[in-house]
């Protein structure tokens, strides 16, 4: 079995996502008695979020990197980041390693397609629900079309990210709120629904609504285990 390396820490109940989820499955296919082999390396989110508001990205960007390094050096044999939006810089960290980098957004095209989608709805962040670096991956590389939210709708769901389920918060009108944005989405167009924040998991599940939704920080963590084992 092969070792998983995790970015973690951003946030760490999500972290927590990933570690239960790649263990269950392990045990699984492998039987109870099974478990995991994972080098984690947990971040303190102060340092990631003080770089995000102070506009600092390329020290992130350093940062980030300098932790890839720590978890390969550790002995690693692949890097899974716990996270959608850090994924900005999964390029640049993909340089400086040489172990594989299992990236979320591809993995999660490969299960929407699997599934005979081609137009989603991409909830996240605010950077994940509008800059580049995600949508556009899915488009050229797997010509999947990426509707998002009302500018007013992404200022609210990133602030139900920042402000709450960063720091554990769950509300049943976030919840609420979160679903009549799918349903929006789904209005226009979206045949399913990228929950494309791994703290999303803790919010709300496929159980709460009749709408498709594709969990990121499941499929990220079901790729990390198909590769430990394959």
């Amino acid at each position: 079995m092969k070792t998983i390396g995790l970015l973690g820490g951003t946030g760490w109940e999500s972290t927590g996502e990933y570690y239960k989820i790649i263990n269950q499955e392990i045990s699984q296919r492998r039987g109870k008695e099974h478990s995991a082999k994972i080098i984690l390396f947990s971040v303190d989110f102060f340092e990631i979020s003080t770089r995000i508001n102070n506009n600092d990205f390329k020290s992130l960007e350093n940062y980030l990197m300098g932790v890839a390094k720590e978890i390969e050096n550790a002995g690693a044999d692949c890097l899974v980041v716990c996270a959608n939006t850090l994924h900005i810089f999964a390029e640049q960290i993909s340089n400086i390693i040489s172990i594989p980098l299992i990236h979320i957004t591809d993995e999660t095209a490969l299960v929407i397609k699997n599934n005979t989608m081609n137009k989603v709805g991409l909830l996240g962040t605010r950077p994940t629900m509008e800059m580049k670096f995600y949508k556009d991956r899915l488009k050229e590389k797997h010509a999947i079309e990426v509707i998002t939210p009302k500018k007013q709708d992404i200022d609210h769901i990133h602030q139900i990210i920042t402000q709450e389920l960063l720091h554990g918060i769950i509300n049943s009108s976030s919840k609420k709120y979160l679903i009549s944005v799918m349903e929006d989405l789904t209005q226009n167009g979206a045949q399913c629904i990228i929950l494309g924040c791994t703290d999303f998991s803790l919010l709300v599940k496929q159980q709460d609504t009749q709408i498709k939704l594709f969990d990121t920080t499941e499929i990220h963590a079901k790729a990390a285990v198909y590769f430990a084992i394959s």
